[in-house]
């Protein structure tokens, strides 16, 4: 019985003529007849009116080519399979990215192809163009062979893997591979440029020259024999070193008085005391804001300059931006560098109240005198006694606001005309502002804080202005 498969796709069909064993189609005589022996094979192209034609060995060929061809066209991989035109009918040849040439070696060519009709092994073989749509086609006819069970169930499709040496470098194993291949090589290369690096040597740590800490001033040129003094060779102490806002950096005191000697002299203190305290109390613009004292202990040579000053307790370390004590350090470029100058030490309070408190550190060892010449006959100072009652007298007006006496020294020369005055207790501190000294000393010299006149002999009086009014000038009997 003439048995037809026939495969088709809308670019390809395959047509399958042939016969089935009897004694195979006795037994399944009821079933779908197998096709068992291939008589004809025909293959029918889309743009082609006549179909490749062939025998059995044409046909296995055929389906050999084609999933060869189709195998390295998907995997880029060389298939000689589908380029074995040696042993094979059928060939297929890639001549663009979307064609694809079929080739028969066909041993009797059909009608419509070229071909010589005289004589069939001397024929061309036929040379058939076909799309990548086309090629499909053809794949997917030969596929649907293959899975049918009833049609050359002897004939099926061997796959074999193509050879190592047929392998080769795909483009896209090629894409993936660079990028991992250069990492790896800059890796190395990078490895062995570091390997050339010598290591970093390690430099201990070196001291820091002390006298970038213990210069006084903001604005001092250091100089060589500035740094070579004790003074600039000292040490900020601990607690100026703690506070940011210490600038310049202060003296250590303790560590100055053991290179220095320290100023005792109780009249000396005196006189010291009334200058550190006409320097900072003018300079102490901004009394408002403190919560407790600050305390310092400050250090000041024979001619009054300020060498340091070291806070007593906590609240003047963290205050020392609300006094003028940094401000007040005495500037090398202004003065000579202080070498083995005695030092005095001085109690320096600055209360929440807005009151400037001075004292010596160590009190007085005993009562101190006015220093400087004296006018000593009586007959004068009894006459510069009258003429200072009658300035003052005449410049103090308005009623008093203080509860207790203001007791002031008051120096004069032998004209009269006021030297030096200084408060005698904390009370002529507070109120000094009430009594004509201030304005007095200030007309004359041009400021109330001036350094008092010690150059000419000078006569000293005690000057009380009391609360009722009452001024009293008596001569000078020393302190009491």
């Amino acid at each position: 019985m003439n048995i037809q498969r026939k495969y088709s796709l809308p670019n390809c069909t395959l047509l399958l003529e042939g016969l089935s064993d009897v004694s195979r189609a006795a037994h399944f005589q009821e079933l779908r007849p197998e096709l068992s022996i291939l008589v004809n094979a025909e293959c029918y192209l889309s743009g082609y009116n006549q179909p490749l034609t062939g025998g059995r060995e044409f046909f296995e060929s055929l389906v050999r080519a084609v999933s060869a061809y189709a195998q390295e066209f998907l995997s880029s991989v060389p298939n000689p399979q589908a380029h074995n035109q040696e042993s094979e009918l059928v060939e297929f040849q890639k001549i663009g990215s979307d064609q694809h040439r079929l080739i028969v070696h066909s041993e009797s060519a059909p009608e419509g192809f070229e071909s010589n009709p005289t004589n069939y092994s001397q024929r061309p073989p036929i040379q058939i163009d076909l799309n990548t749509v086309q090629l499909f086609d053809l794949v997917e006819a030969v596929d649907q062979f293959f899975a049918d069970s009833q049609t050359l169930p002897e004939l099926s499709l061997e796959l074999q893997p193509v050879t190592r040496r047929y392998g080769g470098a795909s483009p896209a194993f090629i894409r993936q591979a660079v990028p991992a291949a250069v990492g790896v090589s800059s890796l190395a290369v990078a490895a062995i440029a570091f390997n050339m690096i010598p290591p970093p040597q390690v430099r201990p740590p070196q001291s820091q020259p002390d006298d970038k800490t213990s210069s006084i001033t903001p604005n001092i040129t250091p100089s060589a024999s500035a740094a070579t003094t004790p003074l600039t060779a000292a040490a900020a102490t601990p607690i100026a070193a703690a506070n940011p806002t210490s600038t310049p950096p202060v003296k250590n005191l303790e560590s100055l008085l053991t290179t220095v000697p320290e100023i005792t002299d109780a009249s000396q203190l005196r006189a010291l005391n009334r200058q550190v305290y006409n320097q900072i109390h003018p300079a102490w613009t901004n009394r408002l804001g403190l919560k407790q004292e600050l305390i310092y202990r400050l250090g000041v040579a024979a001619d009054g300059a300020i060498v340091g000053y070291k806070a007593v307790n906590k609240e003047a370390n963290e205050g020392i931006g609300q006094t003028p004590l940094p401000n007040l350090l005495y500037n090398p470029a202004n003065r000579a560098p202080i070498s083995n100058e005695p030092i005095a030490q001085f109690r320096v309070v600055f209360t929440p109240e807005g009151v400037l408190q001075v004292s010596p550190w160590r009190g007085y060892l005993r009562t101190p005198e006015v220093i400087g010449t004296k006018i000593s006959d009586a007959n004068i100072v009894k006459g510069l006694n009258q003429k200072l009652y009658n300035t003052v007298r005449r410049n103090w007006g308005g009623k008093p606001t203080f509860k207790r006496d203001l007791k002031y020294r008051v120096a004069v020369n032998k004209d009269g005309v006021i030297a030096d005055y200084e408060p005698l207790n904390q009370v002529a501190f507070d109120y000094f502002r009430e009594t004509p000294l201030p304005k007095m000393f200030q007309s004359i010299y041009g400021s109330n804080v001036a350094a008092p006149n010690n150059q000419e002999p000078l006569a000293h009086f005690q000057v009380v202005f009391k609360p009722s009014g009452t001024l009293e000038v008596t001569p000078w009997r020393g302190y009491q």
